[in-house]
């Protein structure tokens, strides 16, 4: 059944996920990043009726708006985190019995459109940055009571910001002068600490990405989901993740890879494959959104699709 509503942005990689995804039209599959409903409802047009799709997501404004456009009793959508997959799969009776599961790591466009979110260095608005609004600590008051080694910590480590220490230095600088609450004022702060402005780049932009990562806890919860998704998926299904940074990236092809290869025996044990125990296959390479694509979207350059077949 078509989504009621006039929002019609199509999401990154949309063909090339759908495809990989849905091996069974009558399958049960998971989207662990329901967003804007994208490639739910591309999940949901390939499905018989006797298919099923549970959707997830932290964003309660992306909960209203599954709720308020996708009437299918094939569709149910939970408000949490994707590294709940295992509880939530357990809820549902589906553990081990999922055909297919997909995470689109992205912000969503609407959340990066809505200065009131905090999520953008482009336009002003409060500095939050929380996915699921309203809960944890927001943006602004971590900016405002972190140390400046924790600062530079956070800049390094998520947003590889080789000017880390610089920047840290003047956050903790002009927080002393007043606090720190709007995101226009935190990206000006940036740009005037760093030093080297790239063509076509704001300065503030891994810094920012950084700041998002940490608050909402990304690379944790997305290791605790890959702890759990080869439980909740059965033998022969699949595993579609859309990554937009290399620290996810870099997550997603060390799972797979070590996956695929099986038990960590020594490499001179005369092991047969079988006897390794993989649990994984790699599908493909990992595919990149094309150049058409990137000129009607420019959010998708940076995506990177990666697909996995459980087998065992």
């Amino acid at each position: 059944m078509k989504m009621t509503t006039a929002y019609e942005h199509e999401a990154v990689l949309f063909a090339e996920t759908i495809d990989n995804l849905v091996t069974d039209t009558d399958g049960v599959y998971i989207d662990g990043t329901f967003g804007r409903g994208g490639h739910s409802q591309g999940i949901l047009d390939r499905l018989t009726d006797a298919g099923q799709l549970i959707a997830i997501d932290k964003d309660p404004s992306a909960i209203k708006h599954a709720r308020a456009t996708i009437d299918d009793s094939r569709f149910v959508i939970e408000q949490g985190s994707f590294a709940e997959i295992g509880d939530i799969a357990a809820k549902h009776n589906v553990t081990g019995k999922v055909t297919g599961i997909l995470l689109d790591l992205g912000v969503s466009s609407p959340q990066l459109d809505d200065a009131e979110r905090g999520f953008s260095f482009l336009r002003d608005g409060p500095l939050d940055m929380r996915m699921a609004s309203g809960q944890g600590m927001s943006a602004s008051d971590w900016v405002n009571s972190a140390d400046e080694h924790a600062i530079v910590t956070v800049l390094k480590d998520y947003g590889e910001e080789r000017y880390a220490k610089r920047i840290a230095r003047a956050i903790v600088t002009a927080r002393d002068e007043a606090p720190i609450t709007r995101t226009k004022v935190l990206a000006d702060i940036i740009a005037e600490a760093h030093p080297a402005w790239e063509k076509g780049k704001h300065p503030a932009t891994q810094s920012f990405q950084a700041i998002r990562i940490f608050i909402n806890n990304e690379l944790g919860d997305l290791k605790d989901f890959l702890s759990q998704c080869l439980d909740v998926l059965a033998v022969g299904g699949h595993l579609a993740i859309i990554s937009f940074h290399s620290l996810e990236d870099r997550l997603v092809k060390r799972f797979i890879r070590d996956e695929a290869k099986g038990d960590n025996f020594p490499k001179d044990l005369p092991v047969s494959m079988e006897a390794l125990s993989p649990r994984l296959r790699a599908r493909s390479k990992s595919i990149r959104a094309s150049a058409a694509e990137v000129s009607v979207n420019p959010r998708a350059r940076s995506a990177v699709l990666r697909i996995a077949e459980k087998i065992a």
